[in-house]
């Protein structure tokens, strides 16, 4: 049975010769003596919830504070890595250029000594044409030449086939 501050002030008590009447009185501090005690009981586990509670909101705000540590960390040393990654991919892209222009000037060069190389050709070639013209007159020269000897050598020779027919 619950009584409340109403029900108290509100209660009124049968007189008697000498004042209320004691057995109402002793049932009404029985009732509130057991209502107190109830209460007290009850003020007791909830302070001992409320302890239970205030430890485990601790807790948690420990646990938030090392996740809130361990997330900063974890960003800071992403950071870093992103950083080192940046850092690293942009001397790979210095190399790699470094290496591309090395060979484009590489090839330029070659192109270049392949264009000299083709030049010298050409000039040998020209020299070779000319020479070979000039050989090739001096014999044609020597081809259409009369000369003497040789007709009195192709006389002979048809002398002697004539004789050698006649025998």
């Amino acid at each position: 049975m619950t009584i409340s501050k109403i029900d108290l002030l509100n209660r009124k008590f049968s007189k008697k010769l000498w004042g209320y009447a004691p057995e109402e009185v002793d049932q009404l501090m029985a009732e509130v003596a057991e209502m107190l005690g109830a209460v007290a009981e009850e003020r007791k586990n909830l302070i001992k919830k409320v302890r239970r509670m205030e430890a485990s909101v601790e807790e948690f705000r420990q646990r938030d504070e090392t996740l809130r540590d361990t997330l900063m960390s974890t960003q800071k040393m992403v950071d870093d890595i992103k950083g080192g990654a940046q850092r690293e991919a942009q001397l790979i892209l210095d190399e790699a250029r470094a290496k591309a222009e090395g060979m484009v000037q590489q090839g330029h060069n070659r192109l270049a000594q392949l264009y000299e190389d083709i030049e010298n050709l050409k000039r040998q070639r020209s020299q070779f044409d000319i020479q070979l013209r000039g050989l090739l007159e001096t014999h044609l020269r020597i081809l259409e030449s009369d000369d003497p000897a040789e007709n009195r050598l192709e006389t002979l020779e048809s002398k002697l086939k004539y004789l050698r027919k006649a025998e």
